[in-house]
């Protein structure tokens, strides 16, 4: 049996746009990093960010519930499942005519996709990610006696979630079946629709969780052999945007922690790649992580660009 290499590429915000017209245009774009993978003959699985497009569902369901009484808030739940199907349905028709076009027929599926979060996680006693509309106090202090978190922001305030870490991913066989029939698999999209266990149901929570944090436990789940996180930047920098700013090129995980413990990375942009990055290279002899742009993603994955985390060097 051939030994085919598997890749899952994370897609950070910047690869699908703020708006529909610019989620066309830059689903095209990712499309051509996604095939350039593709065509060197490896499995691709892709998960992607949701922001801002959760935040524009969020908004937009709460604007129309607050002006027809009859129908109820949108959970954030139901918004991140909505996001999955509307940017996999542009994302999934950018990559398949990018294929074709290029002569190469693998079918490409979105998996709907939930992911097990634990109930008691500190992040629901500390939430952090902002999202939807500006508040007015009235509707602030409503939202407060729902039993929802607020924050104080330009022109009023704004709900926030918490962003607990994924513990388990409930689609995985389906993703894994789609896989080994050889077909190119968008999943987790946003962090998955994050859920937690009662009994034999699954009840939506009231949370998003981190993209980049995702993608490392679906490389995981999936025995990968790269994990490849495209970004807004070619290659990681220690002291960014400042005098002393250094490039990185190839480190190990050891070196990778050592910057982490020097808080050399910002939370909730690149530290959480890091952390994704490092904790799949530890757990397989001969797994790479690469963090780069779309622009460079070929480049990167032949050895020749961006920033790589190995196990050991």
């Amino acid at each position: 049996m051939e030994n085919r290499k598997t890749v899952v590429i994370a897609l950070g915000h910047r690869a699908l746009g703020s708006t529909l017209p610019e989620q066309k245009r830059a689903t095209k774009e990712a499309a051509k990093a996604v095939a350039d993978i593709v065509e060197t003959g490896a499995d691709v699985v892709i998960s992607h960010s949701n922001s801002p497009q959760v935040g524009m569902i969020h908004m937009a369901m709460s604007e129309f519930a607050q002006n027809h009484p009859e129908y109820t808030v949108c959970p954030m739940s139901v918004c991140s499942a909505m996001s999955q199907g509307y940017i996999g349905y542009d994302l999934q028709n950018s990559i398949r005519a990018e294929l074709i076009t290029r002569g190469i027929y693998r079918p490409v599926s979105t998996v709907l996709t939930q992911v097990l979060v634990d109930p008691y996680d500190e992040a629901f006693y500390e939430p952090s990610k902002i999202i939807g509309r500006v508040l007015t106090k009235e509707e602030a202090e409503a939202e407060e006696k729902k039993g929802n978190f607020v924050v104080e922001s330009e022109g009023g305030w704004r709900r926030i979630v918490a962003s607990p870490r994924p513990k388990e991913i409930i689609e995985l066989d389906a993703v894994k079946a789609l896989l080994n029939d050889r077909q190119i698999v968008i999943c987790c999209g946003g962090g998955g629709i994050p859920v937690m266990e009662q009994g034999v149901d699954l009840r939506g929570a009231s949370a998003v969780i981190e993209k980049d944090l995702i993608a490392g436990l679906l490389a995981i789940d999936l025995n990968a052999d790269v994990l490849m996180i495209l970004t807004s930047v070619d290659q990681v920098a220690l002291g960014y945007r400042s005098d002393n700013e250094k490039m990185i090129g190839k480190i190990d995980a050891n070196q990778a922690k050592s910057y982490m413990r020097e808080n050399q990375f910002e939370k909730g942009s690149m530290l959480p790649k890091f952390e994704a990055a490092v904790d799949f290279v530890e757990l397989g002899a001969g797994r790479r992580a690469l963090i780069t742009s779309i622009p460079r993603a070929k480049a990167a994955y032949m050895g020749r660009a961006g920033t790589e985390i190995v196990n050991s060097l």
